[in-house]
C-alpha cells in the first residue's frame, strides 16, 4: 500500500491474518457506503481530525485528492468538528494540508 505509515505496515505484516480481516471490513464498509468515494474520503478525514489519529491523515488526504477533493475541500472537512471536538483540530489541519501540498 502506498503512502501508509510505518505502524500501519507493521500491523499489516506482523498480523497478516488481523490484517486481512479488518482490511475486507474497511473495503465492505465503504462499498456499502450510500456516500460516492470523494465524499466517504472527506467525511473519514472529518473523523481522523475529530479522533487525532493524524497519522491517517497522510492516507487519506493524498486519495481524496486523487479523487478530486479539493484543498478547500479538505480543509472544511478537517473543520467541520470544529464545534465539537475544539482547537484540538488544528494539529489535524497542520498535517492534512502539508500531505495535500506535497507532490
Amino acid at each position: 500500500m502506498k503512502n501508509v505509515t510505518n505502524s500501519f505496515s507493521l500491523f499489516m505484516t506482523e498480523t497478516p491474518e488481523t490484517g486481512k480481516a479488518y482490511m475486507d471490513m474497511v473495503m465492505k464498509q465503504s462499498k456499502a457506503s450510500a456516500l460516492d468515494r470523494k465524499t466517504h474520503e472527506l467525511a473519514y478525514i472529518s473523523v481522523l481530525a475529530a479522533v487525532r489519529m493524524i497519522s491517517g491523515l497522510d492516507f487519506h488526504v493524498k486519495s481524496a485528492k486523487e479523487l478530486g477533493a479539493s484543498r478547500n475541500e479538505v480543509k472544511s472537512a478537517v473543520l467541520v468538528g470544529l464545534p465539537v471536538a475544539g482547537i484540538t483540530l488544528v494539529d489535524a489541519l497542520e498535517a492534512a494540508l502539508n500531505a495535500y501540498d506535497e507532490n
